[in-house]
């Protein structure tokens, strides 16, 4: 992601305002997706997540150093999986595993709408862009930073549903599925972060081919439309 912050180098406010916004709006988005993955398996009967300190809202337990830096330097990674034993969930290990990785993404799009709502009650107005943030009125500036955190939520949220092992879409996914056609797909887990990191590489080079952008865009897009 602060790969494309150079276009802000010779505009010191837009800049810090840029890398600020992309530090808070993911870590609470990632912190929020996985709590909700621990509060949903600890409803359900599963622990894993409480007694490994994860039923909670600190950032700190749920960022994964790697997958931050991914984050600020190429727009996409990953937080520490949340730990789940779906053999202890009271609805059953495949129906249970879906509920807790479908927590995740739902969260995304709740709390998405609900930074929505002052631009449907007409509360907010914002910038376009964060080059004019030196000029802009604080309404404005929390119009954008609420903008910013709409569509984030939303990509994160429809980019986990994409049903590719290690993402929440292949536990939901299994979920929906005859057991034994569930069986015989649950063997490409090894193949999933592979693959996804194949489709990053092709939209890294050659951005207009980009197999995520033709998945999520539409997807979010239309979400996009419904929420604000």
């Amino acid at each position: 992601m602060l790969l494309y912050a150079r276009q802000f180098s010779d505009n010191p406010p837009a800049l810090l305002a840029y890398v600020g916004a992309v530090i808070l709006v993911f870590a609470t988005a990632l912190t929020f997706h996985e709590f909700m993955h621990a509060w949903t398996a600890n409803q359900l009967g599963d622990d894993t997540a409480k007694r490994a300190g994860r039923l909670t809202l600190n950032p700190i337990k749920h960022i994964d150093p790697l997958g931050g830096a991914m984050i600020l330097l190429l727009g996409f990674g990953f937080a520490k999986p949340t730990p789940v034993n779906p053999y202890r969930l009271r609805t059953g290990a495949k129906n249970g595993h879906a509920l807790v990785a479908v927590a995740g993404p739902l969260s995304n799009f709740v709390f998405a709408a609900l930074a929505a709502l002052p631009f449907r009650l007409g509360l907010v107005t914002t910038i376009t862009s964060f080059d004019h943030i030196a000029t802009a009125s604080g309404q404005e500036i929390v119009g954008l930073l609420l903008a910013f955190f709409i569509f984030i939520n939303v990509m994160l949220g429809v980019f986990n549903l994409v049903p590719i092992p290690p993402l929440d879409g292949f536990a939901v996914f299994l979920g929906i599925l005859p057991n034994a056609v569930g069986r015989e797909l649950s063997k490409l887990h090894g193949w999933g972060p592979g693959i996804l990191m194949s489709m990053f590489a092709i939209g890294f080079v050659a951005p207009q081919y980009s197999p995520i952008s033709w998945i999520v865009g539409p997807v979010a897009n239309q979400i996009l439309r419904v929420i604000v």
